[in-house]
C-alpha cells in the first residue's frame, strides 16, 4: 500500500485508536467498541477498511469470537519543509540485508538469538537506543538538506523554488541528459525544465552540448 493511502487511511482518528489499542493486545469488536466508545457497528467499518489495507488480520477462538490484530511491522515517514514534501513507506528489512552496505553508518549493536530473557531484554535495550539515535540523525540530516538547499537558492536566486532547481542540477551532474530525460528525472514538465535549464545556462552553471545538457565545471564557471 502506497504512502499516500495509507496516510488517508490513518487520518481518521478512531482508526489510529484501534490500532494502538490492538498494538497492545489482540481485541474483538465488542471490546474495540467499548474502548473508543462507539458503536459496533461504526467499528466493523473501521476494521474492515484496515484489514483491507492490510494493516490488521483476524481470527476466530475458540468460542467463535473474532478477534483483530496487527497483520506486520509497517513504517510510514512524512518529511514536509519549505523545499519539498515527501511521503513513503517501508516494511522491514529482509534479515539477509547486510547493514555494513550502509556505509555512512556505523552501528555498535548485535545479538544472537537466545532464551536468555534477561539478554533479550538487554538486546531490546540496545535497539531502542539506536531506534532513538537514528531519530536524531535524521532529524539532523534534514536540516543539512534544508540548509544545503538555502545556499543553493542564493547561489542561482531560485527563492523557493531552489528544490527543483537542485534537483536539474544533481540530474545533469552524473551524465548529460536531454530536457526530456530530465523532466521524467526530476518529475516537471518539459517547458518547466526547458526555462529552468535556460536560467541556469544564463549563470553559467549549465551549458547544451551533443550529448544533452551538462554541468560546467568549477574551474570553468570562473
Amino acid at each position: 500500500m502506497d504512502s499516500a493511502a495509507l496516510l488517508d487511511l490513518l487520518g481518521n482518528e478512531n482508526r489510529r485508536r484501534i490500532l494502538r489499542l490492538l498494538a497492545r493486545k489482540p481485541c474483538y469488536v465488542t471490546e474495540i467498541s467499548e474502548y473508543l466508545g462507539v458503536s459496533p457497528k461504526a467499528v466493523i467499518e473501521h476494521l474492515r477498511k484496515l484489514e483491507e489495507a492490510g494493516l490488521i488480520e483476524s481470527r476466530v477462538d475458540e468460542q467463535r469470537r473474532k478477534y483483530f490484530h496487527i497483520a506486520r511491522n509497517l513504517r510510514l515517514e512524512v518529511s514536509l519543509s519549505p523545499y519539498g514534501y515527501v511521503s513513503k513507506s517501508a516494511y522491514p528489512a529482509n534479515s539477509s540485508l547486510d547493514i555494513a552496505t550502509c556505509r555512512h553508518l556505523e552501528i555498535d549493536v548485535s545479538w544472537n538469538e537466545t532464551d536468555d530473557v534477561e539478554e533479550l531484554l538487554a538486546a531490546l535495550e540496545q535497539l531502542e537506543q539506536l531506534e532513538n539515535e537514528l531519530s536524531l540523525a535524521q532529524r539532523w540530516v534534514q536540516r543539512q538538506v534544508c540548509d544545503v538547499l538555502d545556499q543553493i537558492s542564493e547561489s542561482v536566486g531560485a527563492g523557493p523554488e531552489s528544490r527543483i532547481y537542485a534537483d536539474v542540477l544533481a540530474s545533469v551532474r552524473s551524465e548529460p541528459k536531454s530536457v526530456t530525460e530530465l523532466g521524467e528525472d526530476v518529475d516537471a514538465p518539459r517547458e518547466v525544465v526547458a526555462e529552468i535549464l535556460e536560467l541556469l545556462a544564463d549563470e553559467g552553471m549549465v551549458r547544451r552540448t551533443r550529448r544533452g545538457w551538462e554541468l560546467v565545471p568549477d574551474s570553468e564557471e570562473s
